[in-house]
């Protein structure tokens, strides 16, 4: 046997009366040490991992609704990225008012929440002229000073006025002012879409897009669905003129170099894209995009948002191929956004990457402001969402859409996007809405256990 082995002696019965003895080798019983100590390999939690919720909720039926007619959605946890719901959300297609979100985003990254812009008097080439020079801020307000407009924070043109007569003479004039030259060429000549709605200044929903203008060119700047003009450079003009009496008007280009007189600084970009989010205002997201646009030196129409709004939000990470942008406001029907961009985008605004957390103070919230409490928005049985979801509202005659964040019934975060494309013409605008409006509703019922079947 080998040295290591000690014999032991077995006694087996083999039987009835028999006995076996053997021999066995047995090892010897090992001398206890002290283990050296070793880091535990297994990665343990600082708190248990939660099973994930299964995904039974449908919402097939909301989804089916014909109100919608085409439906394109996306539905995401905000916390996670998983995507939890989707159809056809990869596909871009028209926005709507969506777009505004888009548009917002772009602002913020470029300008930054605090920036405003300039409106400002320059003194002319000719003796007794001042030029009025559009610096793209549609807010300035002709009423007078202290009465409040549709816009928070506004310039006054009594007070751009007042400032204009204190610089001439503090320059050493002593004529008056005989003649106004209104400048609005930053934003040159393209400002109409030929796919835009002909009615929309009679309808109340925007007017040219100039960069010299008052009060959004609202008839009465104390109503949000006011009738806009068609000449928002000329109600200007007439209105500034009635601090200088006797002054005539004209139209140009500011000489070069010429000397300041005075300016008057719009409303922040962050109270701009509030205004332009809660209320839907076209003039406020097609000032933002041409301003966009110039500073990053792509131009100053139509056409040059599709190079500048793309370039704006690449800093955001989220690719841009599928965009497709015809103007600031997402009125017309040329532009063209995936759902899933949306969801991606308003993941950062839930997040509040950058300055984004204007965006989502300034969404409407279901039942309660902006226009998502407008045209009997959740009501019936979409009333259990009310105050629930926060999201940007849409309407052109060929698509319904909302897009934003709900706090959902189990707890948990979700953003989403709806478009409803197709036949919601002239008639079906309501009912569209509240099929949108149900399956909001519906997401907001379903929470992290929405199943995408």
């Amino acid at each position: 046997m080998c040295a290591a082995l000690v014999a032991a002696v077995i006694t087996v019965s083999a039987g009835v009366g028999t006995t076996v003895v053997a021999t066995a080798a047995v090892a010897p019983t090992p001398v206890p040490t002290t283990p050296t100590p070793t880091e535990d390999p297994r990665i343990v939690a600082d708190e248990p991992v939660p099973a994930a919720a299964p995904r039974t909720c449908s919402v097939a039926a909301a989804a089916a609704d014909p109100r919608l007619a085409t439906l394109q959605a996306q539905v995401r946890n905000a916390d996670t990225g998983e995507i939890l719901f989707d159809r056809a959300g990869a596909v871009p297609n028209r926005t709507a008012s969506t777009l505004k979100v888009v548009t917002s985003a772009a602002a913020l990254a470029v300008f930054g929440a605090d920036h405003r812009f300039e409106t400002r008097v320059v003194a002319g080439a000719e003796p007794g002229t001042i030029v009025l020079v559009g610096g793209g801020d549609v807010t300035l307000s002709r009423l007078p000073s202290g009465q409040p407009s549709v816009y928070r924070d506004t310039a006054h043109l009594d007070d751009l006025a007042a400032r204009t007569l204190a610089g001439w003479t503090a320059a050493g004039h002593t004529e008056p002012v005989t003649r106004i030259m209104l400048d609005s060429s930053l934003f040159g000549d393209d400002s109409w879409r030929p796919d835009w709605n002909p009615n929309a200044p009679a309808e109340g929903y925007h007017t040219p897009v100039t960069a010299l203008q008052v009060d959004g060119d609202r008839e009465d700047p104390t109503k949000k669905g006011s009738f806009r003009g068609t000449d928002p450079i000329g109600r200007t003009g007439e209105a500034f003129a009635r601090y200088f009496p006797g002054a005539t008007l004209t139209t140009g280009v500011a000489p070069a170099g010429a000397d300041e007189l005075a300016s008057v600084p719009s409303p922040t970009v962050g109270s701009l894209v509030g205004d332009t989010l809660l209320h839907s205002d076209n003039m406020v997201a097609e000032m933002l995009a041409r301003l966009v646009s110039i500073e990053l030196g792509t131009g100053n129409t139509f056409a040059s948002l599709q190079e500048a709004i793309p370039t704006a939000l690449a800093d955001y990470g989220i690719p841009t191929d599928g965009l497709t942008i015809a103007d600031g406001s997402g009125l017309s029907t040329a532009n063209a956004v995936p759902p899933a961009y949306l969801t991606r985008l308003l993941g950062l605004v839930e997040d509040g990457v950058g300055e984004l957390e204007a965006v989502e103070a300034g969404l409407p919230v279901a039942g309660e402001t902006g226009t998502l409490d407008e045209d009997g928005r959740f009501t019936g049985d979409s009333a259990a969402a009310v105050g629930h979801i926060r999201a940007k509202t849409g309407y052109i005659r060929s698509a319904y859409a909302l897009s934003g964040i709900i706090d959902a019934a189990d707890g948990s975060t979700l953003v989403f996007t709806i478009f409803a494309l197709g036949t919601v013409g002239e008639n079906l605008p309501p009912s569209t809405m509240m099929g949108v409006d149900a399956l909001a509703t519906a997401f907001y019922r379903c929470g992290d256990t929405l199943s995408n079947r």
